[in-house]
């Protein structure tokens, strides 16, 4: 937790909205994270939930997401740009709202379909209930070839890193 005269950073996002990702979220996303991801679903118009790892913040205004390009979320965004994508990092829980677009229908260089996804911020909120926070952040583990799975996540995470240059 980042620390300002004896205030820890949540007392001051404490019901605030944000244009942008504050410092620590940006810094979390620089790597791989979980997130999900919030998309109105293109058949039902109900709410429709991922979950996500490969995600980077290029910058404090923007993400890019890698997805399978057969992922329902394709067909949900196309025909519903707004989306939500939560976070548990900086020991709290938060929400990102803005507009989400496809930006390559294929990452090239991949062994994988995947496509491109670019989410311009709209706003951040500190959504954790009031006297608490986030002890310890969500772990998981890949449930297949460990070494193949690096390899993928490298490759993937190098590729979203490079679409921003």
């Amino acid at each position: 937790m980042i620390e300002r005269d004896n205030l820890k950073w949540r007392d001051f996002m404490a019901n605030r909205v944000e244009p942008k990702l504050i410092k620590p979220l940006f810094e979390t996303l620089q790597k791989e994270s979980l997130i999900t991801l919030a998309t109105i679903d293109y058949e039902t118009t109900g709410p429709n939930i991922h979950a996500i790892s490969w995600v980077y913040a290029p910058s404090e205004e923007k993400l890019l997401f890698a997805v399978d390009n057969r992922s329902r979320i394709i067909k949900n965004i196309e025909n519903n740009e707004m989306v939500v994508v939560t976070i548990m990092a900086n020991e709290s829980v938060y929400s990102i709202t803005g507009r989400m677009k496809v930006q390559q229908d294929i990452i090239t260089g991949l062994p994988l379909k995947l496509a491109l996804l670019s989410l311009t911020i709209g706003e951040v909120r500190d959504v954790m209930f009031y006297g608490s926070r986030i002890s310890q952040v969500p772990k998981y583990e890949k449930t297949y070839d460990v070494q193949a799975a690096t390899k993928l996540d490298n490759q993937v995470m190098d590729s979203l890193k490079k679409c921003t240059r």
